[in-house]
């Protein structure tokens, strides 16, 4: 018996019959990120109020199907450009993240891609995005897509 071949990813608007599922990719996002920093609260946290997102005007998110199954999110949303910068809105990208058994395929790109039409057809010319600084892994691929540093944000904690 011939090898079928692989299925294809599909990405599309999240709706909020995904919330469940994103709720568990954002939990996942916290868990990859708390080795970079410290700072953040005991769990259960929380960064993104996703529904809100889902219906507002100003953002889209995004996800990537495989075989009728979520694999990856993100988001872009509309933001106001600090009052000295030459545009006054950009969008911003979020809420980045792909199922570990998933990655390594381009998925993160797709997303991306799709985000970026979003944000074109939106009026939007430039996206920006966080990365903690020592998550290599996440500044690579978002290299890759085309990204480059731009400013870095430094802290002093008075506590320690």
């Amino acid at each position: 018996m011939p090898d079928r071949p692989a299925p294809s990813p599909t990405v599309r608007s999240a709706t909020r019959d995904d919330l469940p599922v994103l709720k568990e990719f954002e939990q996942g996002i916290i868990t990859a990120e708390r080795p970079y920093d410290h700072t953040l609260k005991p769990d259960p946290i929380s960064y993104y109020d996703i529904g809100e997102r889902i219906d507002s005007e100003d953002a889209e998110v995004a996800v990537i199907e495989i075989d009728g199954e979520i694999v990856a999110s993100g988001y872009a949303e509309k933001k106001r450009s600090r009052h000295y910068i030459q545009h006054e809105h950009h969008a911003f990208l979020g809420f980045m993240f792909v199922l570990p058994e998933f990655r390594g395929r381009g998925l993160n790109k797709l997303l991306i891609d799709h985000l970026t039409g979003w944000a074109k057809t939106n009026g939007l010319s430039e996206i920006r995005l966080t990365v903690y600084s020592t998550n290599e892994p996440a500044i690579r691929a978002y290299e890759k897509a085309g990204f480059a540093p731009y400013i870095t944000e430094m802290r002093l904690n008075l506590d320690e």
